[in-house]
């Protein structure tokens, strides 16, 4: 299987590269970044060792097309995509916080819930509550953003403040916007028969100040959806929910004695398995965009991401 694991690009002035779990991030002159979506999977903030064919693909076009759909209640980074693996945009300074926000209780909220914890980074969760019930509203529970290989840490605003990780000024705009973009994207997942269930949002400043959104967004590494047709009935009945996002990886993860703690083994993926995850993934991509995916060239993707990158930056 034709996957992109790696890169080693040299783009004309070029001057850095910061390759993270998924993504890679060329940085040129002028302030240009050039976002390379590999077809790595990340779980429990371990690479597997395989990838997922059409994985990076299915990630920056949802990703472009939910940034384009939402520019005109948040500003974002995005300036092109040259090719389905690739978008291009202005360079910035990354916040140091993951803005999560969580409109159910599910994941790593119901599993904080499920171990007695009422308070997930300083917000409290309601008495009564069973796994995927709906919040009052939603909440903010914000992680710290890990260095390679570190897990995300869970942290309260008043942490973030006290620690001068963001300041107060630009943590409340971080707030406004989470709260703006999970509001449009939970009405764009509507229209699809979908519930946006949590997501994240990672935002960076411009060289002129102005704070922009940045890297995914509601993509299924990033976000978690539940169907809406027989989620009521599920619920009442206790069932687990029919999920859309990358859970279903945990999942088979964890069935398979791997949760990424230390001592741990990553279990060994068949290419039938593999295959499965991919078309899971292709599912997820026409559930939440409505559109039909198209599979790029995938023969040499090295070859083509250079080709189209070069061609773009030309211009």
């Amino acid at each position: 299987m034709n996957t992109l694991m790696s890169t080693d690009f040299d783009f004309p002035g070029q001057k850095s590269v910061y390759k993270g779990k998924v993504r890679e991030v060329y940085t040129l002159e002028n302030d240009v970044l050039v976002m390379v979506a590999t077809d790595r999977l990340s779980a429990f903030d371990v690479v597997m060792p395989k990838g997922i064919p059409f994985k990076g693909q299915i990630l920056n076009q949802i990703a472009t097309k939910m940034m384009k759909d939402t520019e005109d209640i948040v500003p974002n980074w995005l300036m092109a995509t040259p090719d389905p693996n690739v978008a291009v945009g202005e360079a910035c300074e990354p916040f140091k916080v993951e803005m999560v926000i969580r409109g159910y209780m599910s994941g790593h909220a119901a599993r904080e819930y499920k171990a007695g914890k009422r308070l997930l980074c300083g917000v409290p969760m309601p008495e009564g509550m069973q796994e995927n019930d709906k919040f009052p509203e939603p909440i903010i529970t914000p992680a710290t953003k890990a260095e390679k290989g570190d897990h995300d840490e869970d942290i309260s605003k008043e942490d973030i403040l006290k620690r001068g990780i963001v300041s107060k000024e630009d943590y409340e705009v971080l707030e406004k916007y989470t709260r703006a973009l999970f509001q449009r994207g939970t009405e764009i997942a509507a229209k699809r028969g979908l519930i946006l269930v949590d997501t994240k949002y990672e935002f960076g400043k411009t060289k002129d100040g102005k704070i922009v959104l940045i890297d995914e967004i509601h993509t299924p590494d990033s976000s978690r959806y539940f169907y809406a047709e027989g989620y009521e009935e599920r619920q009442a009945k206790g069932e687990a929910q029919k999920q859309l996002s990358k859970e279903f990886v945990r999942q088979w993860l964890i069935s398979n004695g791997f949760q990424g703690l230390e001592g741990q083994t990553v279990p060994e993926m068949s290419d039938e398995y593999i295959e499965t995850v991919s078309n899971r993934y292709i599912e997820l991509f026409e559930n939440i965009t409505g559109e039909k995916f198209v599979k790029s060239d995938i023969s040499n993707l090295q070859e083509r991401i250079l080709a189209n990158v070069t061609t773009y930056l030309a211009k």
